[in-house]
């Protein structure tokens, strides 16, 4: 039994019947595309996928990189599939035709490389953080900058990073210790170290662009003191050609738990003469600049853990179809024919929960990138600042949720293998692996919980929150209008009115006491995560029952039925679970937080 990649229908599903990716052909920006276009698009990501990611991921596993003390040590096929994923065009597939680009819609490129994360998510990481590099230099670096790096990271023959995080520092960006000082040539000297770089060395690429965050010698304090730098691993002739190393130094390799094949480093900058340097924007407004990348990627992570999630589904779904074992408890003949394990209703309990779980997630991720695609080439500025305004708050949601419930779906796929799932000879102990780090990786469920409460809800008099607010509720008064749905609808209105009533009680907690008021963030996100996949699922259970008014094909009938059953199920089995979390946070519940620490 080998290991599948999306779901071919169910891509359809979201890309043509969730999102309506089509009708992005009557936008400018799209006008020389095609559905066919579209198509062939993802079936060369899919080949790609299979031919040149799925070969190695067992193997990159298990042989992971190392430093012989000169440079990195990679399997072959790693390399091999960096240059046919470059060589395809996906590193710049949406960037524009005059800049080499396909110009290819973000529903259908995030498509294209969920593929490849499907096949292999270690390998995946080196591409997707070098477009995201890509993409903050197009928006914020000087002409010169881009004119000197863009290219060729573009083609392929740089990669691209993000240095955020420090060894004493983690995720307090606000105490980072790494400086910047000016030479007289305008460039800067970097000094300081970083940790948990993915990707910060490697034998891929000829150089590899490191976006770090540093302060000028002199900047006001906290935050508004960062700045962001572009420092190449190798510096560049004036003709911008690779010439000689720059003062950044491999300290030493991390060993993970999962996404092995990618490298994770700790890098010095500046040992010696300083590292060089180049300021991207304006002083001091790096972190700023820096969020777009960390969005980008944290959106990437939230995909990326559904995609893992579905893999384990679907793995474990075609396992219990094959494996034959009992019988039914109605059946007390011993010498009656087994009955594949798919059969008994715990494994379909399991099996029905990753559904709810993988495909709730990705349609939340396709949502976002929907919203992504909007916020660029909607038709209107309004439409354009809309979009803008819901993605902000939903993303700590749309990376947080997945990375939950998708590595809780990874479990389940593991349960329902037995013993077989526990073992290396089977693919799911690597998926769970891989799934942990999601919930860690570009801030943990406790950061975007403060995030989310904190800042995005309460955001400009709580705007985004409305506007999500009756998006959602557009669906429900659509969902109505089919007798099989108004539960649902019911119940979804309900819902939101105890996230509505809830946030109101925090806000009071807030203000009395904010320390005590963020206490419980983690359990709000939860709530509101949970709240914002039953309408995803809502939303899918539209089209389904109106596709199935219309339909004549047993297949796609199936289809629909298994979209409507899998939303009922979440309603009714998935989303009471709020319910103790709902009256914790409401009562202002703080035991948690009331612990003394001498008391551990």
């Amino acid at each position: 039994m080998t290991n599948s990649l999306l779901n071919d229908r169910d891509t359809e599903f979201l890309l043509y019947e969730f999102l309506d990716t089509e009708a992005l052909l009557q936008r400018p920006r799209y006008k020389e595309h095609s559905r066919e276009v579209f198509d062939a698009t993802l079936k060369t990501a899919r080949t790609i996928a299979e031919k040149f990611f799925a070969n190695h991921n067992a193997k990159g596993d298990a042989n992971e990189p190392n430093f012989d003390g000169e440079k990195i040590q990679m399997i072959a096929e790693t390399k091999q599939s960096w240059d046919a994923f470059s060589e395809a065009g996906f590193l710049a597939g949406h960037c524009n035709f005059d800049e080499g680009g396909m110009q290819l819609p973000k529903a259908i490129i995030s498509t294209a490389l969920g593929y490849v994360s499907a096949a292999n998510i270690a390998s995946a990481c080196y591409p997707f953080l070098t477009i995201a590099a890509a993409n903050l230099l197009r928006s914020f670096a000087s002409d010169s900058l881009k004119a000197k790096f863009l290219p060729q990271m573009l083609d392929g023959r740089f990669a691209g990073t993000m240095a955020l995080t420090e060894p004493d520092q983690g995720s307090a960006l606000a105490d980072i210790r790494t400086s910047a000082e000016q030479a007289e040539d305008g460039s800067y000297r970097i000094r300081g170290q970083k940790m948990y770089i993915s990707g910060g060395d490697q034998s891929l690429t000829e150089n590899i662009v490191h976006l770090v965050l540093a302060k000028i010698k002199g900047a006001p304090a906290g935050v508004k003191g960062i700045s962001l730098f572009l420092v190449p691993k190798m510096l560049l002739d004036e003709n911008g050609q690779v010439a000689q190393p720059n003062d950044v130094k491999l300290a030493g390799l991390l060993h993970k738990m999962g996404f092995r094949n990618t490298t994770s480093t700790v890098l010095s900058f500046g040992e010696d003469q300083g590292a060089v340097g180049y300021l991207i924007g304006e002083p001091h407004q790096g972190l700023k600049y820096m969020f777009q990348m960390m969005n980008e990627a944290r959106i990437s992570v939230g995909a990326g853990a559904s995609i893992l999630g579905y893999q384990g589904y679907a793995y474990s779904l075609q396992y219990a179809k094959d494996r034959p074992q009992g019988r039914l408890p109605s059946n007390q003949d011993p010498s009656a024919k087994q009955v594949p394990i798919i059969q008994h209703a715990d494994i379909r309990r399991m099996l029905l929960m990753q559904k709810a779980y993988a495909e709730g997630g990705l349609g939340l991720s396709m949502y976002a990138t929907s919203l992504y695609e909007d916020q660029h080439s909607a038709p209107t500025e309004e439409e354009s600042q809309l979009a803008a305004t819901l993605l902000d708050l939903i993303t700590p949601v749309v990376k947080s949720w997945p990375s939950k419930y998708c590595l809780k779906a990874n479990e389940l796929a593991i349960q329902v293998l037995g013993g077989a799932g526990y073992i290396r000879e089977f693919p799911l102990e690597q998926l769970y692996r891989d799934n942990r780090l999601n919930a860690i990786h570009e801030g943990t469920e406790g950061i975007h919980a403060l995030d989310l409460l904190a800042r995005k809800v309460p955001s400009k008099n709580f705007q985004a929150y409305q506007l999500l607010q009756t998006e959602i509720r557009k669906t429900v008064l659509e969902a109505r209008q089919k007798e099989s749905l108004i539960s649902m609808a019911d119940t979804l209105e309900e819902s939101l009115q105890k996230l509505d009533e809830t946030g109101m009680a925090l806000f009071t907690q807030l203000q009395e006491d904010v320390d005590r008021g963020l206490s419980n963030a983690t359990l709000y996100l939860d709530v509101f995560g949970c709240i914002m996949v039953a309408w995803i699922w809502l939303r899918q259970a539209v089209i389904a029952a109106n596709a199935l008014e219309g339909t004549t094909s047993e297949e796609d009938g199936n289809f629909y039925r298994g979209k409507l059953h899998t939303a009922l199920f979440y309603f009714e089995w998935e989303l009471p679970n709020i319910q103790p979390q709902i009256s914790l946070l409401q009562s202002g519940n703080n035991l948690p937080f009331d612990m003394r620490v001498d008391w551990f």
